[in-house]
Order: structure tokens, then sequence, then C-alpha cells
């Protein structure tokens, strides 16, 4: 079933379009870590990519059937620098997402009585705010010159959850099993 509000809907087509941006700005900053020798600031950021297509995806599939173009306003940063700004401008991003945007999209889609969009909001916004510590403590290694010292990435494909370490038997945020987790190692 497809969300019935437009309100709903323009909010997941602009949640799907800032989404998609930080999925690309990431592998491209990612690669830019890379060559900086930074390699798992630059798996982090694979890593999360990936747990922003998961976000993308399921903006885009709680449409539905919801036909038709749209523009879309999304809050992005544009640009690329050294690893320690773009790093500033994925937190930036991120504390975007969880102080203004979600919180918004999310009241207004339970206001609306919109569960599945509800449900995509929510997932997102609580793995937003793994992503933005995990950048903030990429950032303050990379300012010494260091790479972070980091572990397996693990990401949900059902919420975009993010864990470092060990994957949880269970998902936090959506209780998917771990095998479904894809694993950045």
């Amino acid at each position: 079933m497809a969300v019935q509000n437009d309100m709903t809907a323009d909010f997941l087509r602009s949640a799907y379009g800032g989404e998609s941006m930080a999925h690309m700005r990431y592998l491209i900053w990612g690669e830019m870590a890379g060559k900086e020798g930074f390699a798992n600031v630059k798996r982090l950021f694979e890593a999360i990519a990936y747990s922003e297509w998961a976000h993308a995806n399921n903006h885009f599939r709680e449409l539905g059937e919801r036909k038709g173009g749209a523009d879309v306003s999304a809050g992005a940063v544009f640009g690329a620098g050294k690893t320690v700004d773009n790093l500033q401008g994925a937190i930036d991003g991120e504390l975007h997402e969880v102080n203004q945007m979600y919180p918004v999209f999310l009241e207004a889609a339970r206001f609306q009585n919109e569960k599945g969009a509800e449900r995509a909001f929510s997932y997102a916004l609580e793995a937003e705010k793994i992503h933005a510590k995990l950048f903030k403590e990429a950032q303050d290694q990379v300012r010494q010159g260091r790479d972070m010292d980091l572990g397996a990435v693990h990401i949900c494909p059902v919420c975009g959850y993010t864990g470092v370490g060990e994957a949880p038997d269970v998902c936090p945020i959506c209780s998917a099993n771990k095998d479904k987790f894809r694993i950045f190692a």
C-alpha cells in the first residue's frame, strides 16, 4: 500500500534524495580518505554509505505505487576537501538529519497515521545518531594524523543499524537476525 498523504509522500521523497546523495558522497569521500592513507576511514565511509542505501531503499519502497515526478529538496553538503574536512561535512549532515529533518518527518508521519513511513523515518533517525558518533571518532583520529582504529563494521540492510566489532545476535533497531548483516572488514 502506498503512502496516502501528500505531505508524508513529499517527506519520503526528500529523505530519499538526501540519503541517495549521502550514499554517493560517502563513497566519493571514502575514496579520497583511502588516497590520503586512511584505509579504515575509507572503510567506515563505505559501510555507512551502505547504511544510507538501506534508508533510501526504505523511503522509496514506502512511496509504493505513487508515480510522478517531484522536485526533491534535500539538505546536502557539497564539495570535497581533505578527509578531516569531509568528515566534518559528514558530521554536519548526520546531525542535521538527527536534530532537524527526521524528527519533523517522523512526527508528520505519526500525525498522518502513515505507519510505514513512520517506521522508515524512525529506523533512519536511530542509525544516523550512530553515524554522527562514528564520524566524530574518525575525525578526532584524523586530526592527529592517524587512521582510526576500527574493527569490523556491520550494517543491517533492513534499517541501516551500524555497529563496530562483534555483531549483536539481533539488530537493536529492527530486530533483524545478524545473519542478514553486511560486514565491512
